[in-house]
């Protein structure tokens, strides 16, 4: 079916906006040490940052307002691997804001799987931002890449979530407690909340001290975080979870107050940022931590 104007124009407006937030975030203040006060130099870069935010907010209501973007089912790309064994297992790897589903073959992910020479299948989700704010991630993921793994036998499936696809296996771990279809999830680097919100679980004296107060559905944050207090209490009952992020990672807090629920040996910590070459290093650790 050929796409209307209004899809295509659409489509192209994202894109543009996404090639742009990129280019912002990317650039790092300029040395003007011998032209400006160092002053100026973080006032530049406070600039840059705003326009990134900006820019995020002008994608998210443009992806929001095009149903297009959101379609189903999930547009999905498969790794086959050979086990000796005979068991069918899965990695699903749920992506993160940027790149694509096809990152984690790009990168290397896949192949370190295969190295490790665990016996998992691998399949890795289109679910790009416009899941999250059609508030149908959970359900495109359930009914069109776990529920067939089960049908096709699968045993073990296991979530690993970058940045962005963190919150969101967690948010459907959340919406399917009893019945997920998930053996455990991996995080790393994980995206959890924005600042407002940390610093006031941090104030209260962490995750298990912190009173959500009344919030409705669309507070994701307080939503996410309430879960997580009844996942600390249930973690006995619940599919495991596995956290790992640089000390240095821009969204530490965030993972801080998580690990600080988590068992010790659930949670590995390196030096590094919020960077590819960190979250491979983790996802190299993982592979000997988790037991797949």
């Amino acid at each position: 079916m050929a796409e209307t104007p209004y899809i295509c124009n659409c489509r192209k407006q994202a894109h543009r906006e996404t090639v742009r937030m990129e280019k912002i975030l990317s650039e790092k203040p300029a040395n003007r040490r011998d032209h400006e006060s160092e002053r100026q130099c973080r006032h530049f870069h406070r600039i840059r940052v705003s326009l990134a935010a900006v820019a995020l907010i002008l994608l998210g209501l443009l992806v929001g307002g095009c149903s297009y973007f959101a379609k189903k089912p999930l547009e999905t790309v498969t790794y086959k691997t050979t086990s000796k064994n005979g068991h069918r297992n899965l990695i699903v790897f749920m992506r993160a804001l940027y790149g694509n589903h096809k990152t984690f073959e790009k990168e290397g992910f896949v192949a370190m799987v295969r190295d490790k020479g665990l016996p998992y299948d691998m399949v890795a989700p289109n679910a790009h931002l416009a899941y999250y704010y059609a508030r149908t991630l959970d359900k495109r993921l359930r009914e069109d890449v776990i529920e067939p793994a089960r049908a096709a036998g699968y045993t073990k499936i296991w979530l690993a979530g970058v940045s962005m696809g963190g919150l969101g296996s967690l948010l459907y771990l959340r919406n399917y407690p009893a019945d997920s279809g998930i053996t455990g999830i991996v995080l790393l680097a994980p995206f959890l909340g924005e600042r407002e919100i940390l610093e006031e679980i941090i104030q209260a004296g962490g995750v298990r001290r912190w009173d959500p107060g009344d919030y409705d559905d669309s507070d994701w944050q307080r939503l996410l975080w309430d879960w997580l207090k009844t996942y600390d209490r249930q973690q006995d009952r619940l599919p495991p979870i596995y956290l790992g992020y640089g000390d240095n990672d821009g969204y530490a807090m965030g993972q801080g107050l998580l690990a600080a629920i988590l068992p010790p040996e659930h949670v590995i910590v390196i030096p590094g940022t919020h960077s590819v070459t960190t979250i491979k290093k983790i996802w190299s650790r993982m592979l000997d931590k988790v037991p797949f």
